[in-house]
């Protein structure tokens, strides 16, 4: 049984213009002592083996909860991921969980990453557990968090996704636009700029609203489904050619792809949510990702491939040519370059007023101990 989040502070996270009410499992409410914990746990890289890793390393509260400056992050020992880290801004309200849906609750989402061996690498559920039990800093956290519970599978669980549950980020000045139509904000700049406003239209008449959805009273900007966007068979056409490698900002050399495989892990194929249905005609599919904050999670793609917004526009400029399993809801579209233009300008405006407090309240969580490690 499901209840809705409540909207009182100290209770939960409060109700965003924009956003949809966070359903919250009956079996785990939301305390302020469960998401200090929750918090606690997620920066604290003690709990990897070696001390290196946390959650915060591939979802940087910094960095929009993702990870800017790699298309997939880096995990244990230096091990590449083969996905793009998704940003945790507002995970809460996805219906399930990675990008290709494979977990069905954020609680089932925590474990994955700390046991897989390219992420945290932990071997069994049951080290960690015993890690966090001899550490003398959480004995009492558990114990206020889950009335005198100690840590176990269940409880370190609950307590990352009643944080992650927090991470709401609505507000932004497309909402108190669109759905507070402006009668919330009694002082300029906190609405659409003209520019803005034409490329929201050119955002809906090019169709993208298909599958970034919004609705009259909220909107998610995503239909929460899978689609092929032929991203995959894109990156496997272009292997062949040049590849920039960027050294430092504003810094790039090309490399030939074969002297680079010389160096590299090799490609991780990935079949999307095939991988979960098994159902063919979900080969190449990923979740439909929310623009939300979009400005702020670059790169873009399943696989990180597209390191800006412009890249983004251009690739959904392509015909379906470049896959034949491409979504048939994608239709190319050639934006002139002012299209473009407004169009980006409208996803920045998608950006909200609260980001920077749910990183530096991320930060503020941990607090190292001597001679116990340190946090992310």
């Amino acid at each position: 049984m499901l209840a809705a989040l409540p909207a009182v502070a100290g209770d939960g996270p409060a109700t965003w213009l924009g956003l949809p009410a966070v359903i919250v499992p009956a079996d785990n409410p939301i305390t302020p002592a469960k998401v200090e914990l929750g918090k606690k746990l997620f920066m604290d890289r003690r709990l990897s083996p070696n001390g290196t890793m946390s959650c915060a390393m591939c979802h940087v509260p910094e960095q929009g909860f993702t990870v800017n400056e790699l298309a997939t992050p880096i995990g244990f020992e230096g091990k590449s991921l083969r996905r793009n880290a998704p940003t945790l801004l507002n995970v809460a309200l996805q219906a399930s969980f990675l990008r290709d849906g494979s977990k069905p609750t954020l609680e089932a989402q925590v474990w994955g990453p700390m046991l897989a061996p390219n992420e945290m690498a932990n071997r069994s559920v049951d080290a960690v557990v015993a890690r966090i039990n001899g550490l003398a800093d959480y004995r009492d956290l558990f114990a206020l968090a889950f009335d005198g519970k100690r840590p176990c599978e269940v409880t370190i669980a609950q307590a990352i996704a009643s944080y992650e549950r927090t991470l709401l980020a609505g507000n932004s000045r497309f909402d108190r636009w669109y759905f507070g139509k402006q009668a919330l904000v009694p002082f300029s700049g906190d609405v659409l700029t003209a520019q803005e406003q034409v490329g929201f239209a050119v955002f809906i008449s090019s169709g993208c609203d298909v599958c970034h959805t919004l609705d009259e009273n909220v909107a998610m900007f995503s239909d929460g489904l899978f689609h092929n966007t032929g991203a995959q068979r894109l990156k496997q056409q272009q292997a062949s050619q040049t590849i920039s490698v960027q050294l430092a900002p504003g810094v790039n050399v090309k490399i030939d792809p074969r002297e680079l495989a010389t160096v590299s892990e090799p490609e991780q194929s990935d079949d999307g949510r095939f991988e979960v249905s098994k159902n063919p005609e979900d080969r190449h599919a990923f979740k439909t990702p929310s623009l939300r904050n979009v400005a702020l999670t670059a790169p873009y793609m399943h696989d990180g491939s597209l390191a800006t917004l412009d890249d983004v526009i251009d690739f959904y400029s392509l015909d379906n040519a470049i896959d034949s399993d491409r979504s048939k809801l994608l239709k190319p579209t050639n934006f002139s370059m002012e299209e473009k233009r407004n169009l980006i300008a409208f996803l920045k405006s998608l950006t909200s007023d609260n980001v920077s407090e749910l990183s530096g309240a991320a930060r503020a969580a941990f607090h190292p101990f001597p001679n116990d490690g340190d946090g992310q």
